[in-house]
């Protein structure tokens, strides 16, 4: 997400109408609106790989995936954004009959880029993990190396961080019974040494 390129405050239903006209895609965060940056080689291969492991594992469940042209609202309202993969288990609820919002994803997943890690990690995780009710993990994939972050929702309500790193791992993610081997994650993926 380009934070640098924002228009003027909207409303959430200023921002719906504008944002459904067009052709990119754009943020929103409190009244402001913002350009999404295009998306790096490595980047798009990463989201790729991960659809098909989760994709794969999805069948027959009661959950499915939804691509990064699906917007995800916090139940506060103050964002709204592309995940590069949410996961809903059971119906999908959406924000409006327009059924381009999902409001109850149970596992989102980002790919950490230079531009946008900071927000991953700060603003983004804390609307997501305190404005999203249904949310079990949130998770956070490096490009710069193969290491994948896991934060879960314990039953307390606190979230735990765990990390796996280095291409012999494989992350599993409990609430949708399924698991990643980093080597198919970043299959492809050249690390400098």
């Amino acid at each position: 997400m380009a934070l640098a390129k924002s228009h003027p405050i909207f409303s959430v239903e200023k921002y719906l109408d504008f944002e459904r006209i067009q052709p990119e895609r754009h943020e929103f965060l409190d009244g402001n609106v913002y350009a999404m940056a295009g998306e790096s080689p490595r980047h798009s291969s990463i989201c790729f790989n991960l659809y098909t492991i989760i994709g794969l594992q999805l069948r027959g469940k009661r959950c499915r995936g939804f691509s990064p042209n699906m917007k995800v609202a916090t139940n506060e309202k103050g964002l709204f954004s592309y995940p590069d993969l949410a996961i809903v288990c059971g119906e999908p609820k959406y924000h409006d009959e327009k059924s381009d919002v999902l409001t109850n994803p149970k596992v989102i997943f980002e790919v950490l880029s230079p531009s946008t890690e900071h927000y991953d990690r700060g603003e983004k995780f804390l609307r997501y993990v305190n404005g999203i009710e249904s949310l079990s993990d949130y998770i956070l994939i490096s490009q710069d190396k193969p290491l994948v972050e896991i934060f879960s929702k314990q039953p307390n309500g606190e979230w735990e961080k765990k990390e796996v790193e280095g291409l012999e791992s494989v992350l599993k993610i409990d609430s949708i019974e399924c698991e990643i081997s980093l080597s198919e994650l970043y299959e492809l993926i050249e690390f400098l040494a």
